[in-house]
């Protein structure tokens, strides 16, 4: 009997169904073997060499494995193929080894699908343990577990205790709270644009909607016109002025494809399409890895198999015409450099099986659809518009002043990999128009518009934005997200993440005492040297070593440094009115309260309420107070929508679900 050992129940089924008799499929259920929860387990005097342990869950399943590995000719480790699953081959490889003499003959094998012809192709192509991504993993999980486990007692003695640090998850949290700094700096500032509506003398039904793009000489700022005074001035200038049409220019321009899904932007997309959150979606794609419906779903990779896109080329054939084949396939260039391109994209195994066909669990067959369209998307042509400009001459009859105006048009004429991928855009018409044609002006007005602080994170700008830092890896993005808001640090409302109070605090702590371990380039540095360790251009004991020395030296300063008191307590002018002593603020387990200075003796406590932050508009109910942005509020605490009201509430009680900004601008 040959033993095939993978991590999961599931995976072990499917792979059941691909081989004969003579082999024998078993799961380890995940993790064998870790570093121990209840103390350090990472020798600092002597390399950083970890002490691993079996966790009491698994050994069960390890003694199982044992008596079989007795009982084998040939022990195969199918674990995935990236650090993660390479290290779980080798743990299982150190512990099994422990069965006996008789162990038998040990090969890897690795694909990047669970179909049968991958299988038997892995099976005809062992190799053996690749130990540079054994170590990367071995470096990775050493150096979180010495910034969790060092700095995370810091933070319960400094602050409170069950708060926790993070190697990456800090970094995210500054990044999250950077961003909530930037809006609350934020000043809005009021533009104007003109635009006529124009008809054609010669055509009274051939329509434009024109803007404003030039003043004799000088172009339209982005920001279009700053005061309502100037825009008036241009406004009555637009409205006594003769319209004539300089040049009518139409192009033909293309749209290509997005390239196939990987972990970053299948989370991404399905966070913004069908409302996943990243931890559903990497949990769902697995399952359909191991079901055999899609490729493996850890990657950074854009590389396509040919038998993949053979089998793209024959369905799109077969099923949409000859006109949506392309002259040869498309090939994407994965932007890192230092992505693993034995690696492929996440794609479906069988482009055959069409969603609509497959029988899943509803949530399942929304994430293979969004797989499968993109995939196939990405092999068909470019869509086609055809884009028409029109410029407009403006002269003042009262003055010599000249301006500008532009009216676009766009049409599409071949929808292409639309066809497969709907995208949202508008088609605007141009009617029938020649150029030196004189125009009348139906209507000139001047909009308002208010410029808007930039917007808080959801998932996917999170993962973006990691990843364009180069923090954090595909295996990692959705734990990272995950453990921020279980740690109380964000909250996410409406999709957006807001830091707490808590939050806000630990990241101060962090970022004025250990500034390298929250800054964003030396945390991606850190992913570069790991990648390093994973090619083997690097020894892992250098890289911890060189970390860990002036941290640990840092961590002992700061204990001695960082006082309690400042961190968790701050002055107020307000008076407790039971003693009379000053209230102060403090930092409870649900955020920011005000106490008495005088506890134990007055225990007086009190819910701390932030100032309302207002957008800088004139309530348009009353016209008195000013909009200000609210939360609703469940139990006392920040929990429910975001809304807009009238600051003067309850003498006005105006109150919007949208954002009064971008429904004047």
């Amino acid at each position: 009997m040959k033993l095939i050992i993978v991590e999961s129940p599931t995976k072990a089924k499917t792979i059941s169904n691909f081989v004969g008799s003579t082999y024998k499929v078993e799961s380890s259920f995940g993790h064998v073997r870790d570093l121990p929860k209840a103390k350090l387990g990472i020798d600092l005097e002597n390399g950083f060499e970890p002490k691993y342990v079996i966790p009491k869950k698994a050994e069960k399943r390890v003694n199982a494995l044992r008596k079989m590995v007795g009982e084998a000719k040939e022990l195969i480790l199918a674990t995935d193929e990236d650090r993660e699953g390479e290290a779980i081959a080798w743990h299982l490889e150190e512990i099994l080894k422990e069965s006996g003499s008789n162990f038998p003959p040990l090969k890897r094998i690795v694909f990047h699908e669970i179909t049968e012809r991958a299988i038997e192709e892995a099976l005809k192509n062992p190799r053996s343990l690749d130990l540079s991504l054994v170590n990367a993993q071995q470096a990775r999980r050493i150096l979180d577990r010495l910034v969790g486990y060092k700095l995370s007692p810091f933070l319960w003695k400094k602050i409170r205790y069950g708060l926790s640090a993070g190697r990456v998850q800090s970094v995210a949290l500054r990044i999250v709270i950077d961003r909530e700094e930037e809006i609350k700096k934020f000043n809005s500032e009021t533009y104007y644009t003109l635009h006529a509506e124009l008809k054609s003398l010669k055509n009274a039904r051939s329509v434009i909607h024109a803007e404003l793009y030039k003043q004799g000489d000088e172009i339209i700022p982005k920001l279009g016109t700053k005061t309502k005074e100037e825009a008036e001035k241009i406004l009555r200038d637009l409205e006594k002025s003769s319209y004539r049409i300089l040049k009518i220019e139409k192009k033909e321009g293309q749209k290509n494809p997005m390239p196939p899904f990987i972990t970053s932007t299948l989370e991404q997309s399905a966070s913004r399409l069908l409302g996943f959150s990243s931890k559903k979606t990497m949990f769902m794609a697995q399952r359909l890895y191991e079901n055999g419906y899609i490729t493996y779903m850890r990657t950074d990779s854009l590389n396509i198999s040919g038998e993949a896109l053979r089998g793209a080329t024959e369905w799109i054939n077969k099923n949409l015409g000859s006109k949506y084949l392309l002259t040869k396939p498309r090939i994407f260039k994965t932007k890192s450099r230092l992505a693993q391109e034995a690696h492929e994209a996440i794609r479906p195994t069988k482009v055959e099986i069409e969603p609509k066909n497959l029988r899943l669990e509803k949530t399942l067959q929304k994430l293979y659809d969004l797989i499968w369209r993109r995939f196939m998307a990405s092999q068909l042509p470019p869509a086609i518009f055809e884009a028409t400009r029109v410029e407009v001459e403006a002269k003042s009859l009262k003055s010599s002043r000249v301006h500008l105006l532009k009216a676009s048009g766009n049409l599409l004429r071949f929808d292409g990999f639309l066809k497969l991928w709907p995208m949202k855009f508008e088609e605007r018409e141009i009617p029938p128009l020649e150029e030196k044609e004189d125009l009348k002006l139906i209507k000139a007005k001047a909009e308002e518009h208010h410029t808007e602080p930039p917007p808080r994170y959801n998932e996917a700008s999170l993962i973006k934005t990691l990843e364009n830092y180069g923090i954090g890896r595909p295996s990692t993005y959705a734990p990272i997200i995950s453990v921020i808001q279980e740690r109380g640090y964000v909250e996410k409302n409406q999709g957006k993440f807001f830091p707490t109070d808590i939050g806000t605090l630990v990241n101060k702590v962090m970022t004025e005492n250990f500034p390298e371990v929250v800054d964003v380039q030396f945390t991606a540095k850190m992913e570069e040297d790991l990648d390093e360790i994973a090619k083997g251009d690097k020894e892992w004991h250098g890289v911890i070593r060189k970390f860990y020395n002036p941290f640990s030296k840092n961590l002992e300063e700061k204990y001695q440094e960082v006082s309690k008191k400042e961190l968790t307590e701050e002055k107020t002018d307000i008076v407790c009115e039971l003693c009379g002593k000053p209230m102060i603020v403090k930092f409870g387990r649900f955020g920011k309260f005000l106490s008495c200075s005088g506890y134990p003796d007055c225990k007086n406590k009190k819910t701390l309420k932030e100032p309302p932050k207002s957008i800088g508009l004139i309530c348009p109910k009353c016209k008195e107070g000013e909009i200000i942005e609210r939360v609703v509020r469940k139990n006392g605490r920040a929990r429910g929508k975001i809304f807009w009201g009238c600051n003067r509430y309850p003498a006005c009680d105006y109150a919007s679900w949208v954002n009064p900004l971008k429904e004047k601008g």
